[in-house]
């Protein structure tokens, strides 16, 4: 949430559906243990277990996605009703970076920053006898994550275990990725992608840019 009624998201979380398709946002824990008891209270009926879970809201997504690789335009929001919002869930929106923030920062600061992935996906990948498996997801999770580079849309994330390192996977797209600057936590970028069996890099779009904040400046008030 970035805001009271705001939910970011990405452009590819929010495209390639029917034209009827509906879209819901939780912000519980666990919502995987929540559809679980849904689907047995609701058998057959998908829109009363997504309710039963989370708001329903109006997707926005970015009008010139998919775009080049210097800007995919990979973002988009939910508006969510701000008053059922509110009474469900007690949340603080999350603080976005000024204009360029993460560029004048560079990446000799940005290295030194602690960063933090949060989302709702799988876990990497386990080898198994049947092949690569990706267990979990539907539960909010968190894992340090370490500055690898940037550049215009980007902020590439390491993800290397040996460091220390957690990260994003499958079912995360669109999520949160932190970064702890001047003492604040800054929702500096989303999960976009990254390498198949999640062990390496998280690919995320920046949201300093001035294409991030463009979208963006009709839903919220930029800092």
């Amino acid at each position: 949430m970035i805001d009271a009624d705001t939910f970011l998201t990405a452009s590819h979380c929010t495209t390639d559906w029917p034209d009827n398709v509906r879209f819901y946002v939780s912000l519980d824990q666990d919502v995987q243990a929540g559809l679980d008891a849904a689907e047995k209270r609701y058998p057959g009926d998908p829109a009363a277990q997504a309710n039963a879970v989370a708001v329903q809201g109006r997707a926005h997504t970015h009008p010139d996605y998919p775009g080049p690789a210097s800007d995919p335009h990979d973002i988009a929001v939910v508006e969510l009703p701000a008053t059922k919002t509110k009474t469900r869930w007690s949340f603080t929106p999350a603080t976005l970076p000024t204009a360029g923030q993460l560029s004048a920062l560079g990446p000799q600061k940005l290295n030194s920053t602690d960063w933090t992935v949060a989302g709702y996906g799988t876990r990497e990948a386990v080898n198994g006898p049947g092949g690569r498996t990706h267990p979990g997801g539907g539960v909010r999770r968190k894992a340090p994550v370490t500055f690898d580079a940037l550049n215009d849309a980007w902020a590439r994330l390491a993800m290397t275990a040996p460091q220390g390192n957690g990260g994003a996977c499958y079912g995360d797209s669109g999520g949160p990725n932190f970064a702890l600057i001047g003492g604040r936590r800054i929702l500096a970028a989303t999960t976009i992608t990254g390498d198949t069996p999640c062990y390496a890099t998280n690919v995320t779009y920046r949201l300093d840019t001035p294409g991030a904040r463009a979208f963006l400046s009709p839903f919220v008030q930029l800092p």
